[in-house]
Formats: C-alpha cells, sequence, structure tokens
C-alpha cells in the first residue's frame, strides 16, 4: 500500500503566522524601495553611482555577518524576543537614515537596519517554519509570497515617496515596520528557548557540509547577477523617480507570481536540480542581454522585469533545498546560507559602479552575468546531494504511514514469520 502525499495549505495558518509574514512584507519591502531613488539620491549628494550603492553593500553586507550571531541570540532570549529585537533596531535605524544630511550617515544608518534585518529574516523564516500549518513546503510558499509580496510594492511606494523627497522611502519604511512591530508584539506568542545554546561558530561550522556549502556559493554567484541588476540597472534606464518605481513593481510582481506558483510547478516536473539549471540559465542569458543591450531603453526595461520570474523560481526552491540538503539544525542552516548569499549580494552593486566608472555601462553586466554562469558550474557539483534532498522533501510532504498501513505491515510480518515456521 502506497502513501498518498496530502496537499500543503499555506494560506490556512495561525494568526502568529500571519503577524509574522506581515512583518516578512515591510522586512522585504527595505530590498526594492531605496531603488526608484538611487539616481535622484546621487544627484542630491553629488555622488557617484558606486558610492550610492553603498547603501546596499552596508545594508547586506552586515546583514550576512549578523547572520552568523542570530542563533546565538535567538537561543538565549527566545524567538519572539530576537523578532521583536529586530524589528526595533530597524524602526530606529530607518528612521536615522531618513533623517540624515549625508551619504556617509545614510550607508552607516543602513548598516544599522542590517543588523536588524539580519535578525529578523533568520528567526522569521524559522518561526514560520515550526508554527505554519500545512506542511514544510507550505510554510516556505508563504515565507516566499512574503517576499514577493513585500518586493513588489516596496519600488511602488519608493518611487511614490522618492517622488516627493528622496527620505520618504527610508521614513515610511519606519512606520510600516513599527506597525509590524505592533503585529508582532501584540499577536505572536512567547516561544520557548531551545533546549541547547546556539554558538556563533555552528553557521561556520555548517558550511563543512558539503551540500550546504555548495549551494550556498551557487547562491552567492546567482546573488552577485541579481544585485547588480537591481542595484546599477536604474542608472542607464534615465527615467524618473515614479517611472523607475513602476518598473520596479513590474518586477517585484513577478518575483511574487513565480515564487508561489512557478517555483512549485517547474520543481514538480523537473525535480530541483534540472529545474535550477534551466533557470540559472535562462537568468545569465537575461543578464547577458541587459548587458548588450543596456543603451536600448526598452529591451532594458523588459528584460529587468523578466529577471523577476527567474528570480521568483530560484528563491524558492532554493530555500527549500538549503533546509533539507544537510543534516544541521534548518535555524543554523538558514543563517550559515544567509552570510554566504548576501555577501554576494552586498558586493555586486558597489563593483558594479566601480567597474561601470572605468570600463563603460555595459560591463558590470557582462560580470554579473558570468558569475551566474560559474553558479551553475558550482551547483552541478552537488548534483547528488540535491536529489537526496528532493527525496527528503517528498517524504515530508507524504508524512508519516497511515496507522492502517502500518498494521497491514506488521500483519504481513507475522504471516511471513508464520510460513517460516510451517515450513
Amino acid at each position: 500500500m502506497s502513501r498518498q502525499q496530502t496537499s500543503p495549505h499555506p494560506f490556512r495558518q495561525p494568526r502568529a503566522v500571519w503577524a509574522v509574514a506581515f512583518a516578512c512584507v515591510i522586512s522585504f519591502m527595505g530590498i526594492g524601495l531605496v531603488d526608484p531613488i538611487l539616481p535622484s539620491l546621487a544627484s542630491s549628494l553629488h555622488a557617484t553611482p558606486s558610492q550610492v550603492s553603498l547603501l546596499f553593500t552596508s545594508y547586506l553586507v552586515v546583514t550576512a555577518v549578523a547572520m552568523l550571531g542570530t542563533g546565538w541570540v535567538s537561543s538565549r532570549i527566545g524567538a519572539k524576543r530576537t523578532l521583536v529585537t529586530g524589528l526595533v533596531i530597524i524602526v530606529v535605524f530607518s528612521a536615522l537614515a531618513g533623517s540624515s544630511g549625508s551619504l556617509d550617515g545614510i550607508v552607516g544608518f543602513r548598516a544599522g537596519w542590517g543588523l536588524g534585518n539580519a535578525l529578523f529574516i533568520a528567526t522569521s523564516l524559522a518561526v514560520i517554519v515550526g508554527s505554519a500549518s500545512g506542511g514544510f513546503a507550505g510554510a516556505i510558499i508563504l515565507y516566499e509570497t512574503a517576499l514577493g509580496i513585500g518586493i513588489a510594492i516596496g519600488p511602488l511606494l519608493g518611487g511614490e515617496l522618492g517622488g516627493i523627497s528622496w527620505r520618504g522611502p527610508f521614513l515610511g519604511v519606519s512606520v510600516l515596520m513599527a506597525i509590524a512591530l505592533a503585529a508582532t508584539v501584540f499577536l505572536v506568542e512567547p516561544t520557548p528557548k531551545p533546549e541547547r545554546r546556539a554558538s556563533v561558530l555552528d553557521p561556520l561550522k555548517a558550511l563543512r557540509h558539503r551540500g550546504l556549502l555548495t549551494m550556498g556559493l551557487t547562491a552567492l554567484l546567482y546573488n552577485w547577477g541579481f544585485f547588480t541588476v537591481l542595484g546599477y540597472a536604474p542608472y542607464p534606464m534615465n527615467l524618473d523617480t515614479h517611472k523607475l518605481g513602476y518598473v520596479f513593481t513590474g518586477w517585484g510582481v513577478l518575483v511574487a507570481l513565480f515564487s508561489v506558483f512557478g517555483a512549485p510547478w517547474l520543481q514538480a516536473r523537473l525535480g530541483i536540480a534540472k529545474a535550477l539549471y534551466l533557470n540559472l540559465t535562462l537568468f545569465a542569458l537575461d543578464v547577458l542581454a541587459i548587458a548588450i543591450w543596456t543603451d536600448h531603453r526598452a529591451t532594458l526595461i523588459v528584460c529587468v522585469i523578466v529577471a523577476g520570474a527567474f528570480i521568483g523560481i530560484n528563491n524558492t526552491i532554493t530555500t527549500q533545498a538549503v533546509m533539507t540538503v544537510s543534516p544541521v539544525e534548518r535555524p543554523t542552516a538558514s543563517a550559515a546560507y544567509g552570510f554566504v548569499r548576501f555577501i554576494g549580494g552586498g558586493l555586486a552593486p558597489y563593483v558594479a559602479g566601480r567597474i561601470a566608472e572605468h570600463s563603460g555601462l555595459h560591463a558590470p553586466f557582462y560580470v554579473g552575468a558570468a558569475a551566474v554562469a560559474a553558479g551553475i558550474v558550482v551547483l552541478s557539483t552537488g548534483h547528488s546531494l540535491l536529489a537526496r534532498a528532493e527525496e527528503t522533501q517528498r517524504d515530508e510532504a507524504a508524512g508519516p504511514p497511515p496507522a492502517n498501513e502500518k498494521l497491514s505491515d506488521l500483519e504481513q510480518q507475522a504471516l511471513a514469520e508464520d510460513m517460516g515456521s510451517a515450513t
């Protein structure tokens, strides 16, 4: 008798899960919120694109390094207090960034924002996975839905607020995160502290596992291409703040749709490995097209929006794979993976700006396409581990065997023993 898989229901959740998911939406809005204001910020503060890109670099590099300590903090004060601490830090530092009068000040406050972001992101994923109904896959889909919605709304809000003042998006995030903070405080129940206190070194030790390291390095290279597009494509588009907001909203909508619907469909038909190979190949070609037609505005806009589909698919499939590709605890795996991938995302926009200053507008995107292609090569070295991760996900989706199936097995064993004794 074969086990039947139970269909996850990612949108039937306890209110605490919805509170954390809402906070995730607001948190992820911060990724694309500053995109429409990058050119106007550079103009207002008399800065070069590479200098303005430090808004991404300080934010993401601090997020990456701080990921190493999220488990240490959460295991000592509990998941809810860690979420609340991260949200408070984001509220404070986003407000400070909006009130700053210099680029150096904004970059520094974005770094503080990144610290709060690390505490929140790593812990929120663990809370959603641990509390959500509908199984592990359903929890990941819900998390990626929140990510996609946040990324979709962020540029739209950033464009509208940025059209008033470049300070608007920063102050807007502060207000919205304060609302998310209140929802978390009142709707999320206190969580017990883990029996074992985590060490800051646990994520680094986890990277000794070949599967987790392979996924992390693949994500680093993929994020190099992703954040090159996100952090540098606004400049050659030559659009005003509102229009940039609309372009990146279209991009974000595709991220959301393909995270929720495209990724599960593609993985079900091709499996983890083939789905990622195909998706990364198409994304590399898309970034290559941006490199070739950087001066052609219409083509550039279309390619940037289409990139959202590849990003959505990649986010969902790789997040699930990371959680099942290694035997370490999921919060530790999330922290280790986040540490490696955000390093790539943090460095890419700044390097792209420096490359463009010396080699022209096309060069950063050629480098981004090459990085994504290199990620495919790295991923191929862990092919067998991805197959094992897929089996683990299938087993988790199927759930434990039904009681009547267990009884049938026992009866068959007893029958076999009886037959053996009779002979």
